[in-house]
């Protein structure tokens, strides 16, 4: 190092001794020896006294490097020894103390010990991968003689062919008091919570005024006792919505009860047998109150859009849930109907185009539902098309069929297609769904600016934000009822053609499994609609009919389920087998005694489907959700990428499991 540095310092003194011996050269090719002689001596008088010089420079240089490194190798010397933080000195591989300073052996107060030790065994908590990763601060604080330390650090590696080990240096800043302020400050931070008794038209404001009066009474009571334990402010601000403010210390205890004050207001039944319900909105972490009750408020909407009777927590980032597996009942107006109506058709009328788009791989429900979009549209005169993906699709039949029409001819398009009709006025409507993730194509909603959705199933805790209008309903049998109900306030029966009300009739039952289950009066109302528009029910039986092969994989498949704990069917195929033909034999297997839920795995490019259905009180919407699908208390489904029937399995033994333990600990607690 020291001569590439004496190199690069040193002028480039030979080109100029050249040149003087060029000249003494001319001078004797011109005759004159004398000149030529001297200017040598010259030459080499000045060679000699560079080379003495040089090597004079050199040395003086090296010994000013080597003193310069001597000094800095005593600074890093010292300023190891006096290092005024706790200095501990390791070997990452064995765990081994190496040294360490005075400071450091006062934490521990094990001077004697302290070489014949390991680190983890003076300091449990800590570990030392991180220095292995390549960090130089530990993720996390670490506790050491009741104090807490932030830990920082470096890893020093053996030379090449060196025998040693690696060997880390950790210096350890107390924190404690900046840690404890800000555990403080995070318990004390305010929570706010909205409380809403969602049922209350239902259980308690149609009976008499001393019976309503008695079950508010009790109501109120059990709120109180809920909200004493936390010392917070709880307060009603209207007749069936109370506040309750606390702060945030007490929240895990709540969650740690799974709210238990939705099972205690659902020991309040009326005269008729109604169990009163309560719906719970937290907000969490926010920076102003103001952030918080709207953090609450979104709680809120987000729980009765999943059905009610359950607690939602929402933070800055997410949403988790609680509760929420009893079963929908039909709680909604006609009214709201009326509004959603009238909302449709203005939106619809003042659009350019209306483009529908359901699920990925859509199903009779959603392509029934977009034949309804599609009708409300061609009796508005507005351009309406329907989204269709590549690919084989269980609605594939219904897709056919509309082709044929003459009043369709066009409005099926791929999703290319459509971006290109889609302008600043397009209205997009999403149908059959609410989640980003499951539309046919993201980019198309990503790109329309204004978005309508219908959809009945139960809200997870990623949706579409921002839509125009919302048309959501958990406690309808199908998308294709919702439509059916718009269509009923925007256009005559007469106006509707015998195939799309076929087709809407379609998604009634398949969803409701020919009017078997999840049914309502609207239900049947909606159903004797289309059946006045003209749709037959022998043309949408032939819908449903499969061919022999699928028959024959259906009923291997049911061959091959397996009872799980008490009443739970489950049937994994190693092979691909069709959405509807999977669909199909979930629901054959609710048939067999006995069976009160089924679940249905199978491989499909890349991904395992699972497909769950439900009789009894099992919630199969809550089971899948642990896996990340969603749909209904009765009907549910997943889509996981990335892993195996088996591994898929597991989990959903596993997702089971923590669903019956959790029922059990909650009657064992009752």
């Amino acid at each position: 190092m020291y001569q590439k540095l004496t190199r690069l310092l040193a002028p480039r003194i030979g080109l100029y001794f050249g040149v003087m011996l060029a000249f003494a050269g001319v001078t004797a090719l011109l005759g004159e020896t004398q000149a030529a002689a001297v200017e040598l001596i010259v030459v080499a008088v000045l060679l000699l006294a560079y080379v003495a010089s040089a090597f004079r420079r050199r040395r003086e240089a090296d010994q000013y490097l080597k003193e310069l490194m001597d000094s800095m190798d005593q600074a890093t010397r010292d300023s190891t020894l006096n290092c005024p933080l706790p200095l501990v000195m390791f070997r990452p591989d064995t765990d081994e103390v190496v040294w360490s300073n005075d400071r450091f052996l006062r934490l521990t107060g094990d001077r004697e010990r302290m070489f014949d030790t390991r680190l983890s065994d003076l300091a449990p908590s800590f570990d030392s991968r991180w220095l292995l990763e390549g960090k130089n601060e530990c993720p996390q604080e670490v506790e050491l003689g009741g104090r807490r330390y932030q830990v920082f650090g470096d890893m020093a590696r053996p030379a090449a062919g060196s025998e040693e080990g690696l060997l880390a240096t950790t210096y350890w800043l107390d924190v404690t008091e900046l840690a404890d302020t800000r555990d403080i400050h995070k318990a004390t931070r305010p929570v706010l919570a909205l409380l809403l008794l969602d049922n209350y038209e239902d259980a308690i404001k149609s009976q008499d005024e001393s019976v309503r009066s008695a079950m508010l009474s009790d109501i109120v009571a059990r709120l109180t006792r809920w909200t004493e334990g936390a010392h917070g402010v709880f307060c009603r601000l209207d007749r069936d919505r109370y506040l309750f403010m606390f702060e945030e210390q007490y929240l895990a205890g709540y969650k740690e009860e799974k709210f238990s004050l939705l099972d205690s207001v659902r020991e309040v039944v009326n005269p008729a047998g109604i169990p009163a319900t309560v719906t719970i909105g937290v907000g969490v972490d926010g920076d102003t109150l103001e952030e918080l009750y709207r953090f609450a408020n979104l709680s809120v909407e987000m729980a009765l859009s999943r059905g009610g009777d359950q607690a939602v927590v929402k933070n800055r980032f997410t949403f988790e849930f609680f509760g929420g597996r009893s079963k929908e009942t039909e709680r909604r107006t006609k009214v709201k109907s009326r509004v959603m109506a009238s909302a449709m058709g203005e939106l619809v009328a003042d659009a350019s185009c209306v483009i529908v788009m359901g699920h990925k791989s859509p199903d009779f429900d959603a392509a029934g539902a977009a034949v309804g979009v599609c009708a409300i549209a061609r009796m508005k005169g507005i351009p309406h098309y329907i989204v269709r993906e590549g690919g084989a699709t269980p609605a594939d039949e219904l897709y056919e069929r509309l082709a044929r029409m003459p009043q369709y001819d066009g409005v099926l398009l791929d999703p290319q297609e459509a971006m290109v009709r889609a302008d600043s006025r397009s209205l997009l409507v999403v149908v059959d769904t609410n989640r980003p993730e499951q539309v046919q194509n993201r980019e198309l909603l990503d790109s329309c600016n204004k978005v309508a959705v219908i959809d009945h199933h139960r809200r997870a805790a990623t949706y579409i934000e921002g839509a125009d209008l919302n048309f959501h309903e958990p406690y309808a049998s199908s998308t294709c009822e919702l439509v059916s109900e718009l269509i009923s306030y925007l256009m005559e029966p007469s106006d509707l053609l015998p195939g799309e009300a076929e087709a809407l009739m379609a998604g009634l039952m398949l969803d409701t499994k020919n009017f078997t289950m999840r049914t309502g009066g609207r239900t049947f109302e909606a159903a004797a609609m289309l059946r006045r528009a003209g749709g037959d029910t022998g043309e949408v039986r032939k819908l449903f009919q499969t061919g022999l092969p699928d028959a024959v994989a259906k009923y291997g498949i049911i061959q091959n389920a397996k009872m799980y704990r008490r009443d739970i069917a489950i049937a994994a195929s190693g092979r691909p087998v069709g959405r509807v033909t999977a669909a199909q034999a979930a629901d054959e297997l609710l048939n067999i005694a006995g069976v009160g839920a089924s679940f249905v795995l199978y491989p499909e490019e890349g991904q395992v489907v699972v497909s769950g259905r439900s009789l009894s009180a099992t919630n199969v919407q809550v089971i899948l959700e642990a896996l990340g699908g969603g749909g209904n208390a009765g009907a549910a489904g997943a889509q996981i990428p990335g892993k195996t029937v088996e591994q898929v399995l597991d989990e959903l033994h596993a997702a089971l499991d923590r669903y019956f333990d959790e029922d059990k600990e909650k009657s064992e607690g009752d």
